[in-house]
């Protein structure tokens, strides 16, 4: 295959879970929305198919994205292009930057390939990457990312494999939140892992916890599509407790919860895997000044409208 002719350019955005995370792993719904920030990939004309890698991963994270890149790129028929990444967001956060990096890649890949980088096309082949990335994904972190909308989604067993169905959510109201980091977290696998062992050992608890968590991300889905955002913050609250009933939150995390919450949050709950740290949302109203108050306090933090009308001349 001919190397890439000029330089291509591509955007993967990350994610958050408003409701759902780990029940989506079991079949559940999830509700999950796009960021403003993400994963820039660049491609440029190369010898061969190449990846080069970020200097801030670690070893394991490099070897990691190597072997995640060698998956997609043989499925295109490993195009001469070398690929460089930008990350913009914070590396295993609970923030999809995995995700991020595959849909982004995956972009630059197709289009070196001669193929329309279409959602569909972009989240078959990230979906690869991510199953290098965490063994047994629900599949939602890179179906957000590619659509880049606010959807509800649920993991799919079907006879050709485990796939995801996605219903996009419009809302008549914005829907913002602001993104605060809270301390490090552990590997997803681990936390993952070790929620797997314990429903394993008690099935009927656990599948009573999920249901719970899935009928409120039904009623939060409605929510979502009303405009109510009350409603919504007080699912994504309740959603929080069951996390915590899981064994998933930590004392880092609910410190954070219940400071978003003393700011006026609507709701707030961590996203993503949990454990140890990572990020936690608050879903905002008037997003600007929460973040202009934890920055001041030395909170690693910013806002993201996730679906709702905008403002002229915001960024989609």
């Amino acid at each position: 295959m001919t190397p890439a002719k000029n330089p291509l350019v591509a955007f993967g955005a990350g994610k958050v879970i408003l409701l759902g995370e780990h029940s989506v792993v079991y079949g559940y719904p999830a509700i999950a929305g796009p960021l403003t920030i993400g994963v820039v990939a660049r491609g440029m004309p190369s010898r061969s198919c190449v990846l080069d890698v970020p200097v801030t991963a670690d070893a394991a994270q490099k070897r990691m994205m190597r072997k995640a890149f060698a998956r997609a790129a043989k499925l295109v028929g490993e195009p001469k292009v070398k690929v460089t990444l930008e990350p913009q967001l914070p590396l295993s956060a609970g923030l999809g930057s995995s995700a991020a990096l595959a849909v982004a890649t995956s972009r630059v890949l197709l289009q070196a390939a001669g193929q329309a980088p279409t959602a569909k096309a972009t989240a078959r082949l990230a979906w690869e990457m991510e199953q290098e990335f965490h063994g047994t994904p629900s599949g939602v972190d890179h179906t957000t990312s590619a659509e880049e909308k606010l959807i509800l989604y649920r993991r799919v067993q079907a006879p050709a494999g485990v796939t995801g169905r996605a219903r996009e959510l419009k809302s008549p109201r914005p829907v913002s939140v602001v993104v605060a980091l809270a301390a490090a977290r552990s590997p997803t696998k681990l936390t993952v892992g070790a929620l797997r062992e314990r429903q394993a050992r008690w099935p009927e608890r656990y599948k009573r916890l999920f249901g719970q968590v899935g009928r409120l991300v039904t009623d939060a889905a409605k929510a979502v599509e009303a405009g109510d955002l009350e409603g919504l913050g007080d699912a994504m609250n309740v959603n929080q407790g069951l996390l915590n009933a899981l064994g998933l939150s930590s004392p880092a995390l609910e410190d954070m919860v219940f400071r978003l919450r003393s700011l006026g949050a609507l709701g707030a709950k961590f996203t993503g895997a949990g454990g140890d740290g990572g990020a936690v949302i608050g879903l905002f109203s008037e997003p600007e000044p929460v973040v202009a108050r934890l920055t001041r306090d030395g909170v690693r933090c910013f806002a993201s409208q996730l679906a709702g009308p905008r403002a002229q001349g915001d960024i989609p």
